[in-house]
């Protein structure tokens, strides 16, 4: 077993070498459309609505390097990809870019080879049960059954959290949430355990949703973002700072309300570089002097694609917490534009 996995990161590794040399900017260019990775479906993050169309909020990031690249938001091939699928798609350059609720590690970093370009969700592991079973703290799941998606961050939690709290589970393997949410609902487990997003998310999505609680224990740090393949550096800047673009226009004040008026210049030299008025910030990143403001007319600023999607006045009901900006007591935080 310890074989396979090693020789598996070997080939994801090889794979993403030799895709990254190809230069993926360019390669958007001339295809003009980008190939993102999305999940298979979860609301609020990455789904189809009922006329086909992608919406979430790691949909907006797609969306936004698009724009940024292309000048047009709507040129993206979504791929869906499962917690198995999504690193080979990406270090074969079957996508450019991922952009499903991965959590950024040490080993998918260092060892798979791949390059996560920021962190645009703070997560952290929690656990769903049905309020029948009457339980108000996962360290009472002792012989439970648990659903939970393999090759993800979260087995590992789970064998972690439940060996160090000296309880036994029962795993109950499947591979996407919409796999979980089936056998969750049908009691094919007791607990769900994912991002604590994905638990809301998914949670939202029932005809019941108030005969189902998240229990409290938080048992891990899951920084999610974006990530592209090593060794791209070119590309990986492009997908970078167009999330930075995001992060920034919100402390700044720059909106979709604002942003045609922001666009024809301020007196904020730091927005005009990040709108391409002042500056060549375009021209370093091999992008249009607009593509700042191309970025953010395709959904607007960090804040408002939270709220739109996973925020207080959505189903989902997340509030902003780490995700808030960092002069609000969160955590996020974009290094100047200059």
């Amino acid at each position: 077993m310890k074989n396979t996995v090693i020789l598996g990161a070997m080939t994801i590794a090889g794979l993403a070498a030799g895709a990254a040399a190809a230069g993926t900017l360019d390669d958007v260019k001339a295809r003009g459309k980008l190939n993102c990775g999305v999940t298979t479906g979860l609301v609020g993050f990455a789904a189809p609505d009922a006329n086909g169309e992608w919406k979430g909020f790691d949909v907006a990031v797609c969306r936004a390097v698009a724009a940024a690249v292309l000048g047009d938001s709507t040129a993206v091939e979504f791929v869906p990809t499962t917690g198995k699928t999504r690193f080979t798609a990406l270090a074969s350059g079957e996508i450019d870019m991922l952009a499903r609720n991965t959590t950024w590690t040490f080993s998918r970093d260092v060892d798979l080879k791949f390059e996560f370009t920021g962190v645009n969700y703070y997560d952290g592991q929690g656990f769903m049960v049905p309020k029948e079973l009457g339980v108000s703290s996962a360290k009472e799941l002792d012989g439970a059954t648990v659903c939970i998606q393999t090759g993800t961050t979260t087995e590992l939690n789970l064998a972690d959290f439940f060996r160090s709290n000296n309880i036994s589970y029962e795993p109950v393997p499947i591979e996407t949430n919409a796999e979980a949410q089936q056998q969750y609902l049908a009691g094919a487990c007791d607990v769900y355990t994912t991002d604590a997003s994905g638990l809301a998310a998914t949670r939202a999505t029932f005809d019941a949703p108030d005969a189902h609680v998240l229990l409290p224990e938080i048992i891990s740090k899951e920084p999610l973002g974006p990530l592209v393949r090593h060794g791209d550096h070119e590309w990986g800047d492009v997908v970078r700072w167009t999330l930075n673009a995001l992060v920034t226009a919100e402390e700044l004040g720059v909106t979709s309300a604002n942003l045609s008026e922001m666009a024809a210049g301020t007196n904020n030299p730091e927005i005009n570089r990040l709108l391409g008025t002042e500056g060549t910030l375009g021209e370093m990143l091999g992008l249009s002097a607009d593509w700042g403001k191309n970025a953010l007319a395709a959904g607007g600023n960090y804040g408002e694609v939270f709220a739109k999607n996973i925020g207080e006045d959505t189903p989902i009901g997340l509030a902003r917490g780490l995700n808030a900006q960092w002069t609000q007591g969160g955590l996020l935080y974009s290094p100047p534009f200059r």
